[in-house]
């Protein structure tokens, strides 16, 4: 399994669970000081990202683009897949797209979090799964023309009503055309969603292509409550070989937050 740490570029997401804030070749030369293999960016929008600048940060720190978030949409315009409006739908798909496009660029997948949106009032359930059925067949296929999957993250009851639950988020992958979707198993909602965290992995094998790395109280590994030696059995018992990426709030602060986490990851894993 290889590492990675999440820095945010949206200030309007101050607050987040992101180790780092704003400062991209801060956060690539820290990464790489304490260990790390990637990072995971959470831009505004495709357009704000300096593609060769970053792609010389990565090659000056040795390091990956993990993931590239979507998030930037749902926090900065309130766009999401299953907006009431169709226009804003047909923005939302653009803009996940877009990002689809940049992280190819680097190899990288791209994360439909808080941007597959909820439910809402005046569109039922069966029809809202049928938006996003299309929406994800649609952007899987776009994600495949590089080479890389889309990722789907299921969130807790307080943030989404679609998928709670990996198993369940895997079924309804299951029901899609194309195959180039896969979960991101965030073990903070995890941690509030399954019985067994362990179980769950093991129960959505099939689909489990990426993984966020937090503690109970979304804090760096080792300072919550989470047990992670059966959760790193069952990731190492499914032939899982992708990233634990600590997408954490940056307590006591970023340097702190980061460093806990390599830390962490060594006694997991040991040598990477």
């Amino acid at each position: 399994m290889r590492t990675a740490i999440t820095i945010s570029l949206v200030s309007q997401a101050k607050g987040g669970p992101f180790v780092f804030w704003d400062d991209l070749n801060y956060a690539c030369e820290t990464a790489s000081a304490l260990g790390f293999d990637a990072i995971e960016v959470f831009p505004t929008a495709a357009a704000a990202i300096d593609r060769p600048a970053l792609k010389a940060m990565l090659s000056r720190y040795n390091l990956k683009i993990a993931a590239i978030g979507t998030g930037g949409g749902w926090v900065v315009n309130k766009w999401h897949l299953l907006h009431a409006d169709s226009a804003i739908r047909d923005c939302s798909m653009q803009f996940i797209r877009e990002i689809v496009d940049l992280a190819g660029e680097f190899s990288a997948p791209a994360i439909v979090g808080s941007m597959q949106g909820r439910v809402e009032d005046g569109i039922g359930r069966e029809q809202s799964l049928q938006i996003l059925r299309e929406a994800f067949n649609d952007l899987g296929q776009h994600a495949a023309r590089h080479g890389v999957p889309l990722l789907y993250e299921p969130l807790n009851r307080y943030e989404t009503n679609l998928f709670n639950r990996v198993g369940d988020a895997a079924d309804f992958l299951d029901s899609l055309n194309t195959h180039n979707v896969k979960i991101l198993a965030d073990l903070f909602h995890m941690n509030i969603e399954e019985a067994s965290i362990a179980d769950a992995i093991r129960e959505a094998a099939r689909h489990i292509g990426h993984v966020h790395f937090a503690d109970s109280n979304r804090r760096a590994v080792g300072m919550g409550h989470t047990d992670m030696k059966p959760i790193i059995a069952a990731l190492k018992e499914i032939g899982y070989d992708g990233y634990l990426s600590g997408e954490i709030l940056p307590l006591p602060d970023s340097h702190a937050a980061a460093a806990q986490t390599a830390r962490a990851l060594q006694l997991l894993l040991g040598s990477h």
